[in-house]
Order: C-alpha cells, then structure tokens, then sequence
C-alpha cells in the first residue's frame, strides 16, 4: 500500500467500471464540485467548457502531435493558465514512457485477433472481452478452447507486444522462433514475435542493421516483412511507428497471391496515409471491431468477405476490460508519478511530462506554438 499525503476525492460517474458504492466502501469521498482541489486526474481529454482556470490537470490531452480536433482544448489550457502534464510525455531519463496502458491495449488487442478470425471463419468462437467481467473470467474461458494450427506473426517488443505475447501464450498457442515459423509447418496454433531487425533492411547496406540508426533515420530501411506475410494467417501489429520508416507492405503486395494474412490487429492504429499498415484507413470502434478491407479496390468493405482482408483497429482497447486495466493503470500512477508530482517543480519527471503552465507552452513543447496560434 502507497501511502502519500494527499486528500483523495472522487467525482461520481454513472458509467464508471468502478460503481460509486466501491469507492464508498473504501472510505473515499464523492464529491461533484473539484473547485476546491489542487490537482484534478482523469484519462480522456477534458471537455473545454469543464476546464477549471489555475489547475494542475493530468490527463492524456493528444495535442503532441498537433491533433486538429483537440487544438480548442490546448488553448483552452493557456487561456486558463493551466498545468497541463500529459501521460503520454511523462517519461524517466532514459526517455522510457513511466505509465501507459499499452500492456492491456496488446492483451484485448491479441484477444480480438483470435475472435476475428472465429467470427471470420466460424471454426472457434472466443467471448468478447467487454462481455466479461475481468481477465480471470477469460482466462477460465480458454481453458477450453482449442485452436486450429493457425499462424500468428506479433511484431513489437514493447508494452503492447508483451501484452499481446501473454494474451497469446494464456490462451494455449505456443511460441516459436522467427526462423522456425519461417521454415516449419506446425500442427497447433503457434506465433512468432519479431522485432525491427527482424521485418526491416538497409536499403543499401545488406545484413547491417543498428536500432539507434534505424529509429533516427527509418528513410534509409526497406520492409524485410514478405516472408512472413507469405507464411502468416493472422498479424498483429504492436510496434511504435515513425513515418519515416518503411511501412510493412504495400496494397499491390496485398493484391498477390502469396499475400496469406486474413486477419490483420492493428494494435498501433496509426491511420493512414501515416500508418505501417495500408489497410488501417480508419479506427474501428468497440461496438463494431471488425471491418473488411479489399486489397483490388483499396476500399472499406463489410467483414468476413472472402475477397476481403478483416481489420480490427479499435483505438480504445484497453477499455475492454475496465477493471483489469484501470487498476493496473492506477497502481503505476501511485507508484511512478504521484511520488514524482509532490516533488513539484524538483521533479525532472513532472518537467518533461508539462506541456503548458502559467498560460505558455514549456521549452520541450514550443514547437506546437503554430499549433495553438491557428483560430478555426
């Protein structure tokens, strides 16, 4: 248990997964009007007309990369003279993320992957996870599931692949080498995981293959993904993607013969034209996951079309599963950044998380000045 000294109260919700009764039952405080608090924590963007002038907001605003539909709410935040510190920018030394949800995003993302392919095929059918009421009631759901010798191409090594990797490996499938998916024919479900030296080349330089050069100049890299689009059934795409980099293949690669994937998780969901995947035109939503994309025309169909490649996109995934990922999410806040935030202004960690304090954009965050000066 974190202890901090802190007065915690908590705005009531009819639509939280935590009911208000849970936090009375803890001895927490509900309280409708925050004016009188310091500090104000939430996940989504705040609405505009609810930003209250001189306080210290954390949330994940989605201004960093000049997002056009949440320039008014970065304004705002001037206008206010608000502390805006962003979940997304809240970072250790070494520039390694202190709290996200991609762990849970990778666990429902490899979860919907393995639905689609049900829904598409009707060979299995998995429950959805925002059916269920937490990971453990899955979990006992795939105790018993048996899969079809299916093939599963993961890329990424980060929290969303490791997510993704456990969903994987709790559901039974079993974990294979890049060279042995490459070269074997296997009679169960298996998956590789592969990282960047795995799926991407230098352009002109066969066999050389450095990270740091690769993540600061991905122009000179071609995509190496082929043999493993020939090989796999279902990809899941958990990578952080830089648009200079090469994207894993192209929709005239799509339209070949040899082109196997039918199933396609873009965990990532970068949209394009700015997206490793060609077929991620756009986010699919909860309520609907799946959509059909046609390689021939390049266009949006309905899913499990037999001329079409199904695409699960959903860009809020980890809301899925509420409780498993809200706790989670909860414990790295009391650990990592609630400890940093009562250092105030001695906190290197709260300086590099501050978009906006005091009506101005902090120095790492100037270059969105032209952002926050365009009036619509």
């Amino acid at each position: 248990m974190v202890e901090l000294p802190v007065r915690v109260v908590v705005q009531p919700s009819p639509i939280r997964c935590f009911k208000d009764e849970e936090y009375i039952a803890h001895g927490i405080t509900l309280q409708e009007d925050l004016s009188d608090c310091d500090v104000l924590l939430g996940i989504k963007e705040v609405p505009v007309d609810w930003l209250m002038a001189g306080k210290t907001y954390l949330f994940f605003s989605h201004t960093m990369k000049k997002q056009p539909h949440n320039r008014h709410l970065l304004q705002a935040i001037l206008e206010k003279n608000i502390r805006l510190i962003d979940y997304e920018a809240l970072t250790n030394e070494r520039g390694e993320r202190l709290i996200a949800f991609g762990f849970y995003a990778g666990i429902v993302g490899a979860h919907n992957a393995l639905w689609t392919w049900g829904q598409r095929t009707g060979q299995f059918s998995l429950p959805r996870l925002c059916d269920s009421h937490d990971y453990a009631e899955v979990l006992a759901a795939y105790e018993k599931m048996t899969f079809p010798p299916l093939r599963i191409v993961l890329t990424g090594t980060g929290r969303v692949a490791t997510g993704a990797a456990k969903n994987l490996l709790d559901m039974g499938i079993r974990q294979v080498t890049a060279q042995e998916f490459l070269t074997q024919d296997f009679s169960e479900a298996v998956f590789a995981q592969i990282a960047a030296q795995d799926y991407a080349a230098h352009r002109d330089k066969p066999g050389f293959f450095d990270k740091k050069h690769f993540y600061a100049h991905g122009e000179e890299y071609v995509s190496a993904f082929a043999p493993y689009y020939r090989r796999a059934d279902i990809f899941i795409n958990g990578i952080f993607y830089d648009k200079k980099a090469p994207m894993f293949f192209s929709v005239e690669e799509m339209r070949q013969p040899d082109f196997r994937i039918k199933v396609i998780a873009d965990i990532t969901c970068d949209i394009m034209p700015d997206s490793s995947v060609p077929s991620t035109i756009r986010a699919s939503k909860i309520t609907a996951p799946v959509y059909g994309f046609a390689p021939q025309s390049g266009q949006e169909t309905a899913p499990y079309q037999p001329e079409s490649i199904d695409v699960m996109a959903i860009d809020n995934l980890p809301s899925e599963l509420p409780r498993d990922a809200s706790a989670f999410f909860g414990r790295q806040l009391l650990e990592k950044v609630l400890p940093q935030l009562l250092h105030g202004r001695d906190s290197d960690a709260i300086r590099r998380g501050m978009i906006a304090e005091n009506g101005r954009l902090t120095p790492a965050f100037k270059y969105l000045t032209d952002y926050v000066a365009i009036h619509v």
